[in-house]
């Protein structure tokens, strides 16, 4: 039998420097040396008043830096991180062998507020210092992530009303149940009571959230949003897996070594109106020839016409631009595909009607023929139907009256005569036209490089923050609190690119 040297498991104790534990070149060793001669915590000194008396608080260098080493290795729970710095080597390195309760990392976390921004912008200076900016191009992008909000708890200040009179309602029959004659058993009895008071403290809480919110949210538009009662500054959003409650996080990236230059997070998922916050916030960074670039979800005249009475060159493609563009050819066999993790095909629909696909329009006549041969008159040559020209043709009554294809036109055909159908015209586009300026720009070799080089900047840093460091939901509520998660976990990234960078070595 061959011998082998022993292998020794489980408990040894062994002398540690930690010192020695922070290798030059490595993230810790960056985080630690960021910390402690470059990043200014007076604010946070400025929170505490036991100078005189109290017991003696962690020092906030210490928690900084277990926050940002446990972001940095995917550990987002408090309990996690308390757990770290007892059993872990690196993080007692790091934190100099002190234990903090998960509470007091939860709360140092949550409260940070505002002085999040501030350690973003001090990080984002060294990064400038050390020249890691280029101001060339900045490529904005966000990500829509769940939050600490419960889903089903969103509706519209009706729907709460609703559900507030449905339960008192509902427990006003249980209390005049219970004043009948006969009388049930004692644990039907206890069930009965604990049932009526779970019931009375729902509608006391709806009532309460009404009173503190009189009014419906609104949205950019001006339109009803969804109102959320566990955290009414988060946004109901549609992602590609589905519907969450949560927050978008907004990052603008520069081109030179992929550092983070705005991070922002907002309680909506419509893209197109992150554009302007996101430029403005960078307009200290930026040089008079630094351009932006953004996916197509950010295209919107409003945001363009900003960018060029600003005179900020950019590259946003709208959503077509891929059909246009001779490299995406053949992408509709791909498309047709089913989506591995969600089928998203539509479903049949049990009795289809003839939809305008159906009728032969003629746009250079103006004629349109019905399925069964008939011709339809104009009703309307100059309509506009949300905001776009179209026009519009009604059957004439001798002809649909006696068709015998009546049930698969109209949707009652009981009820209603002839059939009405509008076709879209094509768009007008003048030569100063913001859209048609930026479609130009896009389809020109120039923008597809562009829309290239956006790529390669921003998707690895969220590939970076979603896969490597496991950011897969916020963990707090309340718009500023989930701002500032955000800006440690790319003030982390920005650490990460600057220890790579072979900084402070």
């Amino acid at each position: 039998m061959p011998r082998f040297k022993t292998v020794h498991k489980g408990l040894k104790l062994l002398p540690v420097d930690f010192d020695k534990q922070l290798l030059p070149g490595s993230f810790e060793h960056a985080l630690c040396y960021l910390v402690d001669h470059e990043l200014d915590l007076s604010d946070f000194h400025a929170r505490y008043r036991n100078d005189v008396e109290g017991a003696p608080a962690f020092d906030p260098a210490v928690l900084l830096k277990i926050v940002l080493l446990a972001y940095s290795r995917g550990i987002v729970s408090s309990r996690k991180m308390e757990a770290a710095c007892r059993d872990h080597v690196l993080f007692m390195a790091v934190s100099g062998d002190s234990q903090p309760h998960f509470t007091t990392l939860a709360a140092f976390v949550s409260n940070m507020g505002d002085l999040a921004a501030k350690l973003f912008a001090q990080v984002l200076a060294v990064c400038d210092r050390q020249g890691l900016i280029g101001r060339e191009m900045f490529a904005i992008d966000g990500v829509k992530l769940p939050s600490n909000a419960s889903k089903a708890r969103s509706g519209t200040r009706a729907d709460f009303l609703r559900q507030a009179e449905k339960m008192e309602k509902a427990a006003q029959a249980m209390i005049e149940q219970q004043r009948q004659s006969y009388r049930h058993p004692e644990g039907e009895d206890q069930r009965a009571a604990r049932q009526l008071e779970r019931l009375q403290a729902s509608a006391r809480q709806l009532r309460t959230w009404l009173n503190d919110n009189p009014e419906d949210r609104k949205g950019v538009t001006g339109r009803v949003n969804l109102s959320n009662r566990t955290d009414n500054e988060s946004a109901k959003m549609a992602t590609g897996k589905g519907v969450i409650q949560g927050y978008t996080g907004v990052a603008a990236v520069d081109e030179k070594a992929q550092i983070i230059v705005e991070a922002q997070a907002h309680g909506t998922g419509a893209e197109q109106a992150l554009l302007g916050p996101a430029v403005e916030a960078t307009a200290h960074v930026r040089s008079s020839d630094t351009c932006y670039t953004a996916d197509a979800g950010y295209h919107s005249r409003a945001g363009l016409e900003q960018l060029r009475a600003a005179g900020i060159p950019a590259y946003i493609p709208d959503n077509g631009y891929r059909k246009r563009d001779p490299r995406y050819a053949g992408q509709e066999l791909h498309l047709s595909k089913p989506d591995p993790l969600w089928d998203k095909t539509p479903k049949p629909r049990a009795s289809k009607l003839y939809t305008p696909a159906d009728f032969r329009f003629d746009p250079e006549r103006k004629s349109c023929v019905c399925p069964a041969g008939k011709s339809l008159y104009s009703s309307g040559s100059h309509c506009l139907i949300k905001g776009q020209r179209a026009i519009k043709f009604q059957g004439a009554m001798r002809d649909c009256l006696a068709c015998l294809q009546r049930a698969k036109c109209l949707r009652k055909p009981e009820k209603t005569a002839t059939r009405q159908v509008a076709f879209f015209l094509p768009k007008v586009q003048q030569e100063d036209d913001v859209l048609e300026q930026m479609r130009q720009r896009i389809d020109s070799p120039q923008g597809r490089e562009m829309i290239g080089r956006r790529f390669a900047t921003v998707e690895p840093v969220f590939g970076n923050l979603r896969h490597n460091k496991r950011l897969d939901r916020f963990t707090l509520r309340g718009r500023t609190r989930v701002d500032g998660q955000w800006k440690l976990y790319c003030m982390t990234h920005n650490i990460e690119k600057l220890a790579s960078h072979g900084a402070f070595r």
